[in-house]
């Protein structure tokens, strides 16, 4: 005999998480499978980056149950600059032009990881189980529902298999899904700096001809640096001991918070674009990273997975509500078309303002220069861009408009 579940998630990532959480949140039966040691991913060591979280996604974590252990330590976005090395011309976007809610919030990855894996510890009392480390040793999606045999002996049945694994997924691979890559030829480096004046809820983002520079406020008088260099660059400055990086920081950060400090270990990963040809196979849905991987240029990577999470959680809750098949083709093709177009818009936002700022080449200097004023004078453009980042505009899930699951 085996167990049966209402939905698999292979990946215990923070999206797998995420979704995890919403869905056995509602009472139906889910089944996590992830190949590492959870407790090892909430390790310091394991992950130095922050997330940005946008105004909809904090609605999704509040609905999951998973809020009130993160908001102490999110520190709120309360004003955006824009700009480029050669311009003067700065686009600035305050808060208080949308409302009284922050732009958003920036959290770090590790506290993220803790405030997901306590909320699937509760869960795991009901209707989550929690199988890591562990592995799949078969899968099959061939009948009326997905069997899977895990390496420890465990032979259960779900209803959909959701994969969050990430950009090298090997079970999208196993289920025939080709993928788009795209190498940036750029590699991102990250940096917790301690800074001696306070940053005010500033988010700062320069574009250089080698990549975008962002700075992140958190919590405390300190910030994370997002430094995306082509690899040549990046190369040397990876080589350089702390007091040499340092140096070559300062010149982009400027002075305006004062004597700066690395509080930190320093992080440096390669950029590249994924897009799946499809986010769906039989009884299988593809959410996040294993979808499509966006550069980090707007900061909107892990808010794309959520929206993924939101609506395929919707969904299925929703199929078993009604008494209907949660991993029906009905559903999937839903998810499909729901997903995909939201994904496609992005990726060719993100994809588009990296080549249009990654050059030194003075026509499209002056186009950016034409393109960043314009913003900055139009108030009614500008609000339509601060709407976006902050995950307010399209066709959002419910738990993402604030009205749960």
């Amino acid at each position: 005999m085996s167990e049966r579940f209402d939905l698999l998630v292979i990946g215990g990532g923070l999206t797998g998480l995420a979704l995890a959480c919403a869905v056995a949140g509602e009472g139906l039966r889910v089944l996590l499978v992830e190949r590492a040691s959870l407790a090892a991913t909430v390790a310091p060591p394991f992950d130095g980056r922050v997330t940005a979280i946008a105004p909809g996604s904090r609605r999704l974590l509040e609905a999951i149950g998973v809020w009130p252990a993160l908001a102490a330590d999110a520190e709120p976005i309360l004003d955006i600059e824009v700009g480029e090395r050669y311009s003067p011309l700065r686009v600035h976007y305050d808060h208080r032009q949308v409302g009284d809610e922050p732009l958003g919030h920036i959290v770090e990855n590790r506290l993220l990881r803790s405030a997901l894996l306590a909320r699937a510890e509760a869960l795991s009392a009901s209707s989550l189980l929690l199988a890591a480390p562990e592995r799949i040793a078969r899968l099959d999606r061939r009948g009326a529902a997905v069997t899977v045999r895990l390496e420890s002996g465990l032979f259960v049945q779900a209803a959909l298999c959701a994969v969050a694994e990430g950009r090298a997924s090997e079970t999208r691979a196993a289920a025939g899904i080709g993928v788009l890559r795209w190498d940036y030829d750029q590699t991102g480096m990250v940096a917790t700096i301690g800074h001696a004046l306070p940053h005010g809820g500033l988010a700062i983002e320069r574009f250089f001809g080698s990549g975008p520079f962002a700075i992140l406020p958190m919590t405390g008088n300190r910030s994370s640096i997002v430094w995306a260099a082509d690899n040549r660059l990046a190369r040397d400055l990876v080589g350089l001991d702390d007091a040499q990086f340092m140096d070559e920081l300062a010149e982009r950060f400027g002075g305006q918070l004062g004597a700066l400090e690395l509080a930190g270990p320093r992080w440096h990963y390669p950029l590249s674009m994924v897009q799946a040809e499809r986010y769906t196979a039989k009884r299988l849905a593809l959410v996040g990273d294993a979808a499509r991987a966006i550069h980090p240029i707007a900061g909107q990577g892990w808010n794309l997975a959520l929206r993924d999470v939101a609506a395929l959680a919707e969904l299925v809750i929703d199929a078993r509500r009604l008494g209907l098949d949660p991993g029906s083709a009905q559903v999937l093709a839903r998810y499909e078309r729901w997903r995909r177009f939201d994904s496609l818009a992005l990726i060719a936002i993100t994809d588009g303002l990296n080549r249009l700022f990654a050059n030194d080449l003075l026509p499209l200097r002056l186009v950016r220069e034409a393109g960043l004023g314009m913003v900055e004078r139009i108030a009614p453009l500008k609000g339509f861009f601060m709407r976006h980042a902050m995950g307010l505009l399209g066709d959002l899930p419910r738990a993402m408009r604030g009205e749960g699951f």
